[in-house]
């Protein structure tokens, strides 16, 4: 193999990556005593409220993560470069995931709170919605056609999805439903008021998803900068018997 070592130099992680793996353990554990140990009880749900934080904390890296997709798929369209399809692809893979995470906590949260694990609440339907938009991203994604057209038509997916993402937000409002509490600035009476202790608890679980989030992204983008090695590595090897 003719490989120079400074080119797999370029496919290790990088030292910001492994202090941040390295934090997020400790935040981690962190998050989870402040959780279940920390943070006062709900008097009318009692422990299942506490799903409550993993809930909303997956729902924002949800957004963000589709976000990112739509930043980057922008800016794919705008330069063509191949890290940009890759960083969208990525993220938008972490999103499925986290969005995974809301449909799954969200009906346990209902059962308790609803006493039914479904129902075609705006919000629910909007967020059912917006996990198989990005499924399909996915697929779009993994279609057998040259990167650039298979890039080029991911990034337009990716960048008609994120419409969903403020509807989905915007979803109880506009619809006025009473099922679904709003969490943020809207004061006590519409469910927005949160113990001291439940808010911080609340900001440091999506911190530390955000930060889980940032380093899952950065392993992934190695993985895909690796799996392009492999790739372009077995091209010029097939070319080199057909010489």
């Amino acid at each position: 193999m003719t490989v120079k070592n400074h080119d797999l130099s370029h496919l290790a992680p990088s030292k910001l990556h492994n202090v941040l793996l390295l934090l997020s353990i400790p935040m981690v554990i962190i998050s989870l005593y402040l959780v279940f140990i920390w943070s006062p009880v709900e008097r009318v749900m009692g422990p299942v409220q506490k799903i409550f934080y993993f809930h909303v904390a997956s729902a924002w890296n949800a957004f963000f993560a589709f976000f990112i997709v739509f930043i980057f798929s922008l800016l794919y369209i705008v330069t063509k470069k191949r890290s940009f399809d890759l960083i969208a692809g990525v993220s938008g893979e972490i999103g499925v995931v986290f969005t995974a995470i809301v449909l799954t906590t969200g009906p346990i949260w209902a059962r308790s709170a609803w006493n039914t694990w479904w129902t075609w609440e705006p919000r629910l339907t909007t967020t059912l919605i917006l996990f198989f938009m990005y499924v399909a991203y996915i697929m779009v994604r993994n279609l057998d056609m040259a990167w650039q057209k298979r890039a080029r038509l991911a990034a337009v997916f990716g960048i008609i999805g994120f419409a969903n993402v403020p509807i989905v937000y915007m979803s109880i409002r506009w619809w006025e439903s009473n099922l679904h509490p709003v969490v943020v600035s809207e004061g006590t009476e519409t469910g927005g008021g949160l113990d001291p202790g439940m808010l911080v608890t609340l900001i440091f679980t999506v911190m530390t998803l955000t930060l889980v989030y940032i380093v899952l992204l950065q392993k992934g983008l190695y993985v895909e900068k690796l799996n392009l090695y492999v790739q372009s590595m077995k091209a010029k090897k097939r070319e080199k018997m057909i010489s």
